[in-house]
């Protein structure tokens, strides 16, 4: 797509790239609900591909990891909001929706909150402190905030409830009891009333016991009184993903009444960590498969308004977490290494028209 470049206000960058005016279909444009990507900021600050396809493609942004509480309260009471200053004003200039992530997860801790040795006031003081002073350094420039992450474990549907070093518990959990979770979402709503509030999670779509335990979760908080306003189903998926199991899940959610967000969505091609795996047509045409069903089973299953949107884990292949994280080749996202658009990115946009 054409673009116009012009001088730049924001911060750290020296132009700003506008779209022109166009008749293309984009996803932002087809969709009937907000349309969003996790985002870098130093990508955006210094890749124009990059730049471009936020601009031009999504209407909704998720702070992808520089709200995460090791890089806000690196040092305790010491906060740091320049990546998330970055992001707020380029969506303010922009007109796009920022949806939070996170205040309150088992990893992505700084070194002061892992050894940290005080009792349980002292450790409900730190806890409540981080979320209502980034809450409230925010506040009326985001839309909604992940408020607790990732908080039930896969194999019982319990909440995880060891320390964070070694092993994949909760160091929240052992420290502030099982019902931090309500606190959590108190003490958000308390500093950002305006803020919807949503408990994002991984495996709905794969594991039943979990999907059980969230909807139990969520419904509790409800019933309750405290202030939840959606569930984040992550969706970090591949092309073997059974279509029955993702429509299951969606229905089960959308009961609970709240809003239903798609937050982290990415199609994994190679789950078997094949090596000498090629990117071949097959592979291409089975995830733009995916991502088409995965769009049009939103739009069927999610009343409209449920739907809070479906955002991918940031916005082409070279960005993705996945070949890192588990050392393979792989290519999850809807744009390439170079932010051309793939059959997957097509795939998408087909799903989402009505």
């Amino acid at each position: 797509m054409f673009l116009i470049c012009a001088l730049l206000i924001l911060p750290g960058c020296k132009k700003k790239i506008i779209p022109a005016p166009s008749t293309v279909a984009t996803l932002q444009s087809t969709a009937p609900f907000p349309i969003g990507a996790a985002i870098n900021p130093d990508l955006l600050k210094n890749n124009y591909g990059y730049l471009a396809v936020v601009m031009n493609e999504y209407n909704s942004i998720t702070t992808e990891n520089v709200l995460k509480f090791n890089a806000v309260e690196p040092q305790q009471n010491q906060f740091d909001f320049a990546g998330g200053d970055y992001i707020m004003a380029f969506a303010s200039q922009y007109k796009k929706r920022v949806h939070a992530h996170n205040f309150i997860w088992n990893q992505a801790l700084p070194d002061w909150v892992i050894n940290f040795t005080g009792d349980s006031i002292a450790w409900e003081n730190l806890f409540k402190t981080h979320i209502e002073t980034e809450a409230a350094h925010f506040k009326g420039k985001v839309s909604s905030w992940d408020v607790v992450n990732e908080a039930i474990r896969d194999d019982d549907g319990t909440l995880r409830n060891q320390d964070v070093n070694p092993g994949d518990g909760s160091i929240w959990r052992r420290h502030l009891g099982p019902d931090y979770i309500a606190r959590a979402f108190q003490y958000a709503h308390e500093a950002d009333p305006g803020a919807l509030l949503f408990y994002n999670d991984y495996g709905q779509e794969w594991n039943g016991i979990k999907l059980d335990a969230i909807i139990a979760l969520v419904n509790s908080l409800k019933t309750r009184g405290i202030p939840i306003s959606g569930i984040g189903m992550q969706m970090h998926i591949d092309i073997n993903a059974d279509n029955g199991n993702i429509k299951t899940a969606l229905q089960k959610l959308v009961a609970t009444g709240l809003k239903i967000h798609i937050s982290e969505l990415d199609i994994a091609v190679n789950p078997d960590n094949d090596p000498n795996i090629v990117y071949s047509s097959s592979l291409q045409a089975a995830q733009a498969a995916k991502f088409q069903y995965i769009a049009e089973t939103y739009r069927a299953v999610v009343p409209g308004a449920q739907q809070y949107g479906i955002t991918t884990w940031n916005v082409g292949d070279a960005d993705s977490w996945i070949p890192q994280f588990y050392n393979r080749k792989d290519w999850p996202l809807p744009f390439d290494s170079s932010y051309k658009k793939k059959p997957a990115y097509y795939g998408y946009l087909l799903g989402l028209k009505d």
